[in-house]
């Protein structure tokens, strides 16, 4: 019987060793007045229902202290915020609608640095698409009702239509070639980065999506809708989370 027992215990524990890791995704963070890191759950919620390990980043300080996170993680989501500074793509602040953290700028200019250097996926949402486009040499509307103005309301929580372009993660997802999405954003992608592709337009041409081989980018807010109950948005964060966890076949 003893000498059954250790391949038996061996057969239980083959299971168990081979099961899949979760995949270790950091979250980028605003700040609070007082200057506490501040994430909204909605975001942590996305990740681990669609299966992944959700980390809080804090903000840092050298690009030392962001590459050793990006170490740790497989992949990253870059949240919303505050406005990316216009000093960033060579301009001045527009008006009084801009507001801008310079400690958030700079800890996210690092973050994504260090996330595009490694390779690793990339969710960028509403800020965080402006923030990643402007790190890859494009620039925004700093205040889309008095820069371009347009019957497509955007912000405060309104709801409008976006087209997807065929052959997109997001039409992939949902198989059409329109959706309705929220919206709370006075900022968006004006000129559009090198090496970026425009996978979502709404009525009045702003980018509502972008992708490119490691990154896709959404203006508005998925993880939102998702906890408002509109489920048919977690197969975008399964998606990412299979991404991260090295399942190419889960990118399209």
């Amino acid at each position: 019987m003893k000498k059954l027992l250790v391949p038996f215990l061996l057969l239980l524990l083959i299971p168990a060793c081979s099961a899949r890791k979760a995949p270790v995704i950091g979250i980028s963070c605003a700040r609070s007045a007082s200057g506490a890191t501040q994430l909204a759950t909605t975001y942590t919620e996305a990740i681990v229902r669609a299966g992944g390990v959700a980390v809080v980043l804090p903000t840092v300080a050298s690009s030392g202290e962001a590459e050793r996170l990006l170490d740790i993680l497989d992949g990253i989501v870059f949240s919303g915020g505050e406005d990316v500074s216009p000093a960033w793509y060579g301009e001045s602040v527009w008006n009084e609608t801009v507001h801008i953290d310079t400690l958030r700028d700079h800890s996210d200019s690092l973050l994504t640095r260090a996330a595009l250097a490694s390779g690793k996926p990339i969710l960028a949402i509403c800020r965080g698409a402006q923030l990643v486009n402007v790190m890859l040499g494009g620039s925004l509307y700093q205040d889309l009702p008095t820069q371009l103005g347009s019957s497509v309301t955007h912000g405060g929580g309104a709801s409008h239509e976006i087209t997807l372009e065929a052959g997109s993660v997001l039409q992939d997802i949902f198989g059409t070639g329109s959706i309705q999405v929220n919206s709370f954003h006075h900022q968006a992608v004006k000129d559009l980065a090198p090496g970026l592709t425009v996978t979502a337009r709404a009525a009045d041409g702003v980018v509502e999506a972008y992708e490119a081989p490691r990154i896709w980018a959404v203006q508005f807010h998925p993880e939102k809708m998702l906890q408002a109950g509109e489920t048919r948005w977690l197969p975008l964060f399964e998606r990412f989370v299979e991404w991260c966890a090295g399942n190419p076949s889960k990118t399209k």
